[in-house]
């Protein structure tokens, strides 16, 4: 007989012998005792899993019974209304431009200036020192407080006594001695000599001006210098002492950017008036104006013009002057404390949300104590970018990487790619470098952007290096990684 597998077949002749049956049913057969196992096996474990579960059931329906509660099926479970959004997955990253040793620390952000959204950010929350960036606020704030047509006056007021003249300082640095000035279309102080002496004789014919008084009080005049300013940014020409009547900024040459100043604006600026009105006899005092009937006056140009002039060169005389004057608007006295109030509260009258988290003891931007968030530099050149008003305005007249300002010769070698193609405003001390603006991305996205690079012993280095970062931001758009 064939041993033979379960699945073979048995075949049988009608002339043939009987055999035992194969496969299954042979098995069954040679092994009764095994089979008898398994199948009681079997019918214990079917009979304890039915009993589970039916121990489950009823204990559903009891408890289901006893609380009221529906039965829960397939159809009622709650399902989500929307598949979630897909999130894009970015991949370029200026990590390696952030890590540079010429930054000897860094913090910024760059945001999506249509959208706020933070692409890539470091510390961009905790306030720090924006420098000048800080110029850009004042200019808002003074386009927002004082209007952009507003002209700056300088007068000239009869005296309360006979042979006395009185020169009148309105804040405006602009007044200058020549028209070659530094300052584009400035009032001429020759035109306000002329006028004054024509109008004082037709007053007092045959009396002669033997006294000029100098009335800078329109701030307090011993609130001209920040203790946290280098005595090195006056005497090297980039500062002035902040004094409500001056002429040409206070510059040893009244035609270059760059200028040794004074240690007397207000007794410059009467000197170079007496000069103009031939008067090389007359002696000076100083006080405040007691008449009121004017001889002569002379205006700045719009304060548009002066806040693009601000913007362009980086004047810390003009910055410091429309700040003071924006805090006279507001109703404050002028002084530099009264900035911590003025400048946010003329941001915030401008649209600046969260303009309270910005700290302004002046308006250029020297003093270390200026703090602002990353992000709210940021925030404000995205309004800038997409809105309107006096921060658009502003945002308008900021110089060009690559082209402009104090940005015309920057962006270049590895930052080239990006010149023509970001509007930002640069700031710099000795223990700090920053940028702040929108660059319009490689793939046409706007991005908005704040770097701070501060420590001691920062080298020029770090401008290059903030350009360079830039520039990377531009190459990387709205794949730009925060990693």
């Amino acid at each position: 007989m064939r041993a033979s597998g379960y699945y073979d077949r048995v075949s049988e002749s009608a002339n043939s012998e009987p055999k035992a049956p194969g496969g299954i049913g042979a098995f069954i057969a040679n092994h009764p005792t095994a089979i008898a196992a398994v199948v009681a096996a079997l019918v214990f474990v079917l009979l304890a899993v039915g009993a589970v579960f039916a121990g489950i059931a009823v204990g559903s329906n009891s408890s289901s019974a006893e609380n009221g509660a529906e039965e829960v099926t397939v159809d009622s479970r709650s399902q989500p209304d929307a598949n979630p959004a897909a999130a894009a997955i970015r991949t370029c990253s200026v990590q390696g431009l952030a890590s540079v040793a010429a930054f000897p620390s860094l913090v910024g952000v760059v945001t999506d200036a249509a959208t706020g959204d933070v692409l890539w950010g470091r510390s961009e929350a905790t306030a720090a020192s924006p420098a000048h960036i800080v110029t850009a606020l004042t200019g808002a704030a003074a386009l927002q407080a004082l209007g952009p047509d507003t002209r700056i006056s300088t007068k000239v007021i009869d005296g309360s006594t006979p042979g006395t003249i009185v020169l009148v300082g309105g804040g405006d640095p602009t007044l200058a001695t020549t028209n070659a000035s530094f300052y584009r279309d400035a009032p001429q102080l020759s035109d306000l000599a002329s006028q004054a002496m024509t109008r004082y004789e037709e007053l007092h014919p045959g009396e002669p001006i033997t006294q000029i008084v100098l009335d800078s009080t329109l701030w307090n005049t011993s609130d001209a210098w920040d203790p946290n300013w280098p005595e090195r940014e006056r005497t090297g020409g980039y500062h002035s002492y902040v004094t409500a009547l001056m002429i040409n900024g206070d510059r040893a040459d009244p035609t270059a950017a760059i200028s040794p100043r004074g240690t007397n604006p207000v007794k410059s600026a009467g000197e170079a008036f007496a000069q103009a009105a031939g008067l090389p006899a007359v002696s000076f005092t100083t006080g405040a104006a007691v008449g009121t009937t004017v001889l002569a006056e002379v205006k700045s140009q719009p304060v548009s013009i002066l806040v693009e002039q601000m913007l362009l060169s980086g004047d810390d005389s003009l910055a410091e002057s429309l700040a003071r004057l924006v805090s006279l608007k507001l109703g404050l006295n002028g002084s530099a404390a009264s900035l911590t109030q003025a400048i946010p509260s003329a941001l915030a009258d401008a649209g600046l949300t969260d303009a309270g988290t910005i700290t302004t003891t002046d308006g250029s931007g020297l003093s270390p104590q200026n703090q602002a968030p990353p992000k709210i530099i940021a925030d404000f050149m995205s309004q800038g970018a997409t809105g309107s008003g006096a921060i658009a305005a502003t945002f308008a007249m900021l110089p060009v990487a690559g082209e402009s300002g104090d940005l015309y010769n920057r962006f270049e070698g590895d930052a080239a790619a990006a010149s023509g193609q970001a509007k930002a405003k640069s700031g710099w001390t000795n223990q700090e470098h920053s940028l702040g603006g929108v660059v319009s991305a490689a793939d046409g996205t706007q991005l908005a952007f704040a770097f701070y690079s501060i420590g001691e012993g920062i080298s020029q280095d770090a401008r290059t290096a903030l350009d360079n970062l830039a520039a990377g931001v531009y190459e990387c758009g709205n794949n730009l990684s925060n990693y």
